[in-house]
């Protein structure tokens, strides 16, 4: 059996000598993430140990637990899904500063999340995320979010009628106007609504119209091309109506049923039969006598 044993130590040292530095390399690298990962598993839940540690005997919170830092503050990874922030430490306690000193390496080689702030512009206050910044690119945080009147939303449909607008404002023009997609309330079959920001589209009206002054005009053009294409409608269907009832227009040749005066008949003798011809319209009868 030693011999056995002598041969394989052997074999591994001839088999390692022919490895290059780069395989070294590349086997040592394998070995460190394995033996990471070996204790990442052997790591205890933190709730076991805040639910079994006593007034009088507490146990350090971040021994044992994975800590990470996020925006200079850090956390404790819980083993469920989310993070629990980390306790602040009283100073002078040696005890604890000394059990804390295993999670350094952890908190050195954690990866810092960057997160990016925006300003409210109804309040001034920085967030992280909101409804109307994520479906608008509107900065507005969900405290100062006005549903009914300030922040309500349009149809596509709607905003065309109400602001003279064409699909090329929506799609077409810089900056593209967001919107979300719903439901039709009236019919389930029907395409679904595109919803837009009533401030954003407004705005949009007055970068294609100047001002509120032109709309308004386009408004009232509008509406005095309609009223004459209505008028025009209008005494078309009544001179077409005066045509068909004018008394000096009915004659009974062209409302009356057509009765034929025949002529004299002719005979042909190659056919042996009879013709006779309407003296008032060209129809022309072919008959035998018996």
């Amino acid at each position: 059996m030693s011999e056995e044993t002598k041969s394989e130590t052997s074999a591994a040292a001839v088999a390692s000598s022919k490895l290059t530095n780069a395989q070294r390399a590349r086997i040592e690298r394998n070995q460190a993430k394995a033996q990471k990962l070996r204790e990442a598993k052997l790591v205890a839940h933190p709730y076991k140990n805040i639910a079994n540690a006593t007034a009088s005997e507490e146990r350090p919170v971040g021994q044992g637990n994975a800590v990470i830092k996020v925006q200079g503050t850090k956390y404790i990874d819980s083993g469920g899904g989310f993070l629990l922030e980390q306790p602040v430490l009283p100073a002078g306690d040696n005890n604890k500063v000394a059990t804390m000193e295993p999670a350094t390496a952890i908190i050195e080689d954690a990866i810092a999340i960057p997160v990016v702030y925006e300003e409210c512009l109804e309040c001034g206050d920085q967030y992280a995320d909101s409804y109307l910044f994520t479906n608008f690119g509107y900065s507005v945080c969900d405290k100062c979010r006005d549903n009914e009147e300030r922040h309500s939303l349009i149809t596509r449909t709607e905003a065309k009628a109400e602001y003279l607008l064409k699909d090329c404002d929506f799609d077409k023009r810089e900056p593209i106007l967001r919107y979300i997609s719903r439901k039709n309330p009236h019919n389930v079959r029907w395409g679904e609504m595109k919803l837009y920001l009533h401030r954003q589209v407004l705005q949009r009206a007055m970068e294609v119209w100047g001002s509120e002054e032109e709309l308004t005009r386009q408004h009232e053009l509008r509406e005095d091309k309609r009223e004459v294409g209505k008028a025009r409608k209008y005494n078309k269907q009544m001179k077409q109506l005066r045509m068909e009832v004018r008394s000096s227009l009915f004659t009974k040749k062209t409302h009356a049923v057509h009765e034929h005066q025949f002529g004299p008949d002719t005979y042909n003798e190659d056919d042996d039969n009879y013709t006779h011809s309407c003296t008032t319209c060209p129809y022309t009868e072919t008959y035998e006598k018996m």
